[in-house]
């Protein structure tokens, strides 16, 4: 009877006709034959494979009978097709977040590896460097700036917002949660939760993340204890359930050495629960976060001819379809949709958050800032509303300072009437408080200058947040969340219009719309000085400049809350008319929404 000979593949073994006891061991491109060694590469490889003594050898296992690929359009839907969820990093510095991302991606396959050989020293990965792409980043051995990174399993798409630790760049976390679906907030096992671990957590409470993934690390250095990881679950929960954040899980996990992260780990038998990535693939997604119903804030109008007029935006709550009765705000007019576009052709149906392009069937007067809502329960229209401030600014915030509004599509000026409370994260109380500083949480409250389409943060992340920024440097100055709508929407607000006039030799046009503005409560700075850019910093801090010279030139208006403003002429035979007039015109240019539409008021006119 013939010996067998043992040819391996990869650990399957087959019987060769050959009577010789000899062993062929194909192993990645290691190929051992009659105990001669050759290293086949590439199309030498595709050749071993391809000779009649492995083919015989492997056809009866079928080995060499793979399936033709998928046609490359079929993947590419497939990969389409599939959820995508955003998730976040936070916690304190040091605390491992961009060595849990790295080794996430490292052991997921989702590193090329010149990527790896770049951060690969004496044989050891630095798997925070795989995401610390910044040269300070690098030489500190810190995350300053937010990383984002895309990844894919089998099961799902991700979107990683890699944040740092610093309680300096704590700005930076707050911008990266802002759209999570899940957070992974990392705790040091040596050292417990720390002050910026509960800041970190009190953003994200605010914030409205669903889920949080409590990842206790660094367990290796605790020697796996049990104890240790009970302890620091407990604290957590108990600080989850004073943010009011709805879901908490606790994993222990070892970032460095892989534990827990993508892989289950054997050395924590005490944990029978799944990995970070088994629970990134089976968490519920929070797509649908809005209780709102349907709002599209328009952010330009589209007239390529006289025969169609649409206005385009991003859907940000609810769905809509040809036939829905809509409102057009702020006018309140009722109308319906005719018709809903995008790139791709026309739809019988849109949801959040798609692109689209609707037509009405009536002729209304809707422009950039405006907003197309459902009839039922739609945005409130307000001028006053109580919101929560991550602030982000090296210059304070204090009461009655005064900010440009970023809402939805819509720029307006605000007024901070009131500080509430400063939030102390250590203890999670509300204090009195002069000022708010870098970094600082607190409860404000919001004159704005012209009325905001809001929801409550808590029905509609986009209509129900906010920036504030610097009129002086166009400094993002702070992160707002609506907590309450005063009923004020149709309310003059006080100093609503702002800018700089330029009414040459016109005393007495001058004394008139002073006087007037006067009574409107706005703060006014008549002078004969020229213009200059520090005027016109005055009118962007909160008072309406009106300029005289001897010169006999046309009137113009610049407005303060644009900062690449340029005059406006007010229209010639308004020149001659009484003054309040001019007035009516400037509130008119001034109550423009500020985008690449404000002249336009969709008409075409």
């Amino acid at each position: 009877m013939a010996t067998v000979e043992q040819n391996t593949l990869r650990g399957i073994s087959a019987p060769t006709e050959d009577g010789n006891a000899q062993a062929d061991v194909l192993k990645g491109h290691d190929f051992t034959a009659h105990g001669e060694t050759s290293v086949l590469k590439g199309h030498d490889f595709s050749r071993a494979i391809g000779s009649t003594k492995i083919t015989g050898a492997l056809a009866p296992e079928g080995l060499l009978a793979t399936p033709a690929p998928e046609p490359i359009e079929q993947r590419l839907e497939a990969e389409l097709a599939k959820d995508l969820l955003r998730f976040s990093t936070a916690g304190s510095v040091d605390d491992g977040k961009s060595t849990l991302i790295g080794r996430l991606l490292y052991d997921s396959h989702n590193v090329y590896d010149d990527h790896i050989r770049s951060v690969t020293r004496n044989a050891a990965i630095d798997f925070a460097q795989l995401t610390d792409g910044l040269r300070a980043e690098r030489e500190q051995g810190i995350t300053i700036d937010v990383a984002y990174r895309y990844f894919s399993t089998p099961k799902r798409k991700f979107i990683i917002a890699d944040t740092p630790g610093h309680e300096q760049y704590t700005r930076n976390m707050a911008t990266g949660a802002s759209t999570a679906d899940v957070a992974i907030v990392l705790v040091d096992a040596r050292k417990g939760i720390l002050a910026q671990t509960r800041r970190h957590a009190c953003i994200a409470g605010l914030l409205g993340i669903p889920i949080v993934i409590a990842a206790i690390n660094k367990m290796d250095l605790v020697d796996f204890s049990e104890e240790v990881f009970h302890s620091h679950s407990a604290s957590l929960q108990g600080l989850a359930r004073q943010l009011k954040i709805p879901q908490l899980i606790p994993v222990p996990v070892s970032a460095l050495d892989g534990d827990n992260v993508v892989h289950r780990s054997a050395r924590m038998p005490f944990y029978a629960g799944p990995s970070i990535l088994e629970l990134l693939e089976t968490l519920p997604l929070a797509v649908d976060r809005t209780h709102a119903t349907f709002r599209l804030p328009i952010q330009r109008v589209v007239r390529p001819h006289q025969d169609f007029r649409g206005f385009a935006g991003q859907i940000t709550a609810g769905s809509v379809q040809p036939g829905d009765e809509v409102l057009a705000l702020p006018s309140g007019r009722r109308t319906r949709v005719r018709t809903i576009s995008t790139y791709d052709g026309e739809l019988a149906r849109a949801r959040a958050p798609q692109s689209i392009v609707l037509t009405l069937e009536d002729e209304i007067d809707l422009s950039r800032g405006d907003m197309i809502s459902s009839v039922t329960a739609p945005p409130r229209k307000t001028s006053g509303v109580e919101a929560t401030v991550v602030w982000m600014h090296s210059k304070p915030l204090r009461p009655g300072a005064t900010y440009l509004l970023k809402h939805t599509a819509q720029t307006v000026r605000a007024t901070i009437t009131e500080l509430r409370s400063r939030i102390d994260v250590e203890h999670l109380a509300e204090n009195s408080a002069s000022q708010l500083a870098l970094n600082d949480i607190g409860q404000v409250v919001i004159e704005t200058s012209r009325p905001l389409l809001a929801d409550l943060y808590r029905d509609s992340r986009a209509t129900g947040s906010f920036i504030l920024i610097d009129p002086t440097d166009n400094t993002t100055a702070g992160a707002g969340m609506i907590r309450a709508i005063h009923d004020s929407a149709d309310a003059i607000p006080k100093h609503a219009t702002i800018g700089l006039l330029n009414l040459g030799y016109r005393s007495g046009h001058a004394s008139r719309i002073e006087q007037s503005l006067l009574a409107e409560g706005a703060i006014v700075l008549r002078t004969w000085a020229p213009v200059s850019p520090q005027l016109l910093t005055f009118a962007r801090l909160g008072a309406f400049v009106i300029l005289e010279s001897n010169e006999a030139t046309p009137i113009t208006f610049t407005r303060a809350d644009v900062l690449s403003a340029i005059p406006t002429e007010i229209p010639s035979e308004l020149v001659y008319d009484e003054p309040d007039q001019i007035l009516n015109e400037i509130h008119r240019l001034a109550s423009i929404p500020i985008g690449e539409d404000d002249n336009d008021n969709g008409l075409g006119i």
